[in-house]
């Protein structure tokens, strides 16, 4: 066997890997998501608890227990309170954690731009998903279809740039990504937004396609920040949650990123958080 059939063997397996871990934890997040209530607000407070110590652990370094108290209760006072209906405390408790976590890391020298977004990068996307869900007559279809929509631009994009290849996206970040896998990304979103639209038989199809390939490309650039996070950091995974397979930022660095899109686009379109679900899949 050559070198490029050994490096070919390789990336398969790494497909194959990809694939094992979404076949054990999919089924998790489908049953709670399927739930909702409070079950699958436990279930987002658990990853929100997650990302914020990885992300300490890549922006502060190991071992920095302020920052990290400061996140997670961010965190949880975020999703805690959104899932109670207190909107106000809830962005209190963020705004409050956000302002010490700055004045705190400005005090002690290590302050950084991924330092000052930190807090509302790691608390946004789980209140969003929370609030989607918390959507009585849509949630449930609104969060199926942001899963979806994500992981089938992750899959094509992956398969689509190792069967094409060609240019490099952002070789400096991921050598790995190609501007034919962003194609592919963009494609699996798209497919992805039909699919769901046509079973929810929603009005405008060729809106939420769009949208889908939009947010496509909001994930894979949330998985090149990630990437940039890590190469500053002069780590290979974000933590070791997954055993094997690094940590839960590098499993949902798309869907982060997503969910704070789709929160903004549903606050615009909505004016508040109670229906964002609804403003997501209805134009």
């Amino acid at each position: 066997m050559t070198g490029a059939d050994v490096a070919a063997s390789g990336k398969w397996n790494d497909l194959a890997v990809r694939t094992a871990s979404a076949v054990v934890l999919a089924p998790i997040v489908i049953v709670l998501a399927w739930a909702g209530g409070w079950w699958f607000a436990a279930l987002v407070a658990v990853m929100g608890v997650l990302l914020a110590s990885e992300w300490v652990r890549l922006v502060y370094g190991p071992e920095n227990l302020l920052q990290l108290s400061l996140y997670c209760v961010a965190v949880v006072a975020g999703v805690l309170f959104m899932q109670l209906g207190q909107a106000w405390p809830a962005w209190g408790a963020i705004a409050l954690c956000w302002v010490i976590s700055i004045a705190s890391g400005s005090l002690k020298g290590n302050a950084s731009r991924a330092s000052w977004i930190g807090v509302p990068y790691v608390t946004l996307p789980v209140m969003a998903l929370a609030i989607v869900r918390s959507d009585a007559a849509y949630g449930l279809s609104a969060l199926i279809w942001l899963l979806l929509l994500v992981w089938s631009a992750d899959s094509i994009a992956y398969v689509v740039g190792r069967l094409v290849g060609g240019p490099k996206l952002a070789p400096k970040i991921s050598p790995g990504k190609t501007w034919s896998g962003l194609g592919g990304a963009i494609l699996g979103g798209a497919l992805a937004s039909l699919a769901v639209g046509y079973a929810l038989e929603v009005s405008s199809l060729a809106i939420l396609a769009l949208l889908g390939g939009v947010l496509a490309v909001v994930a894979q650039t949330g998985d090149l920040f990630e990437s940039h996070l890590k190469r500053r950091a002069g780590v290979k995974d974000s933590g070791k949650v997954i055993p094997g397979h690094g940590g839960i930022f590098d499993r949902v660095d798309g869907l982060v990123a997503v969910a704070i899109a789709a929160l903004i686009i549903g606050v615009t379109r909505s004016e508040g958080t109670a229906n964002i679900a609804a403003q997501l899949l209805n134009w």
